[in-house]
């Protein structure tokens, strides 16, 4: 009788089973766990597509940021060069004047000698050798003696008018010719510093630019990537569904069966997946965590530690601008010149301390390069004398805004900055 039922299980199971094999389900199992397993490969890249997509897109901001700083640089070193031309155009015509004064003054000088040739023609004309004694010896009674000696001390008074005249009409001369002369040279030497740097600054906007285009290339490749892996791995749903399907539609048990054990391998292998994506995106996001920790801003404990390390976080995020450093936005944003810079970084350490070369070369105590110590200021000789300072960092460099790349340091043994150093040390 259990013989009998058997192979009437058996017809049954043949009959509901139809042109559809056992090996043919559990071919189509096979397929659906390989889709699966496909799949899951497919989602571990779309999931590193996406981080690349996020860190070109970090990186783009930061480069944004730069090329915002670099532009603010570029247009205040552009209103400072067209003020320098503007100074240099007054200077000029103030030396085209001066010129006019000068023949004006050579005019007046040359006619004074001319008086004073005039009178020595006339007195050697009276006999080569008549001077003012002469002239009160030859008088004929004392009232004509009280007469030349008031015509003598009256010509006397009006030749020493004459030559102090003269002399103080050439030194006030000397004196304008050296003060505009200066003036224009100083101003002509920060024209060409000012030109330099505009120049790097457009130099750093063309590379900036070409960064951003290389970074916005590649972001769209990192997308298009995306997209592809996206679309396979819908492809591939698609089919794992279909195939998913069929085997449901069979309702005999051991088909049933098949299917429980091919979603229970499924399940297993997607949780698989979800648990290798999910630990790979912590891995991520641990690792930009970390990224962002260790940029993050240091606050200064104070002293010249704190001088010297204070300007680290601007390097390689700073622009050199001429005048700044002397408003919060620019020092937000990583503007600096070179004194502004220096005064930033001793305020840091609990400092105040003036914020041009002129003022810092005489503040402090000026010591021996021999004696030189962390935290002591170093000057340069650039566009002018003491036209550049900078923090001496120890082991023979100096960190300051430089004009080239910012903040950053350099050695003092660099062939240009050995060249321009003039050895005045300060120690505040």
């Amino acid at each position: 009788m259990l013989k009998k039922k058997l192979v009437v299980l058996n017809t049954t199971i043949m009959l509901g089973l139809g042109s559809l094999s056992i090996p043919a389900i559990n071919a189509n199992a096979e397929t659906s766990a390989s889709i699966s397993s496909e799949r899951s490969v497919l989602q571990d890249k779309i999931s590193d597509a996406e981080y690349k997509i996020i860190e070109a897109q970090e990186k783009l901001a930061d480069l944004n940021a730069q090329i915002k700083r670099v532009d603010s640089a570029v247009e205040d070193n552009k209103k400072q060069i067209e003020q320098t031309e503007k100074d240099i155009k007054t200077t000029k015509e103030e030396i085209a004047s001066l010129e006019k004064e000068i023949k004006d003054l050579q005019n007046r000088i040359e006619q004074r000698n001319e008086i004073l040739k005039e009178r020595a023609r006339t007195y050697q004309e009276n006999g080569g050798s008549v001077d003012y004694i002469d002239v009160l010896l030859g008088s004929v009674s004392f009232k004509d003696f009280v007469d030349r000696v008031g015509a003598v001390a009256t010509i006397m008074e009006a030749d020493k008018d004459l030559i102090e005249s003269n002399e103080a009409d050439k030194k006030d001369l000397e004196k304008k010719q050296s003060s505009v002369e200066d003036k224009l040279a100083s101003l002509t030497n920060m024209q060409l510093d000012l030109e330099e740097m505009q120049k790097q600054n457009i130099a750093k906007q063309e590379e900036n630019e070409k960064a951003k285009a290389d970074l916005e290339e590649k972001q769209e490749e990192n997308e298009a990537a995306k997209a592809e892996l996206e679309a396979k791995d819908n492809s591939l749903a698609a089919k794992e569904d279909e195939i998913k399907q069929m085997i449901k539609d069979k309702k005999q048990e051991d088909l049933d069966n098949l299917i429980s054990t091919t979603t229970q391998t499924n399940s297993s292998d997607e949780s698989n997946s979800g648990s290798s994506k999910s630990s790979s995106s912590s891995a991520k996001k641990s690792t930009s965590t970390a990224k962002a920790s260790s940029s993050s801003e240091q606050k200064a404990t104070g002293g010249k530690s704190a001088v010297i390390t204070a300007g680290y976080k601007y390097i390689g995020n700073s622009t050199y601008k001429f005048g700044g450093g002397r408003t919060a936005s620019d020092i937000a944003n990583g503007l600096f010149d070179c004194s502004a810079f220096v005064s930033w970084a001793y305020s840091q350490g609990g400092y105040s301390i003036p914020a041009s070369t002129d003022a810092l070369k005489n503040y402090g105590k000026q010591v021996s390069y021999s004696d030189i110590q962390p935290g002591d200021l170093v000057f340069f000789d650039t566009y002018k004398k003491d036209g550049h300072v900078g923090i001496y960092i120890g082991g023979g460099k100096f960190i300051g805004s430089q004009s080239s790349n910012g903040v950053e340091i350099v050695s003092m043994s660099n062939s240009y900055w050995k060249s321009v150093f003039n050895g005045r040390v300060v120690r505040i």
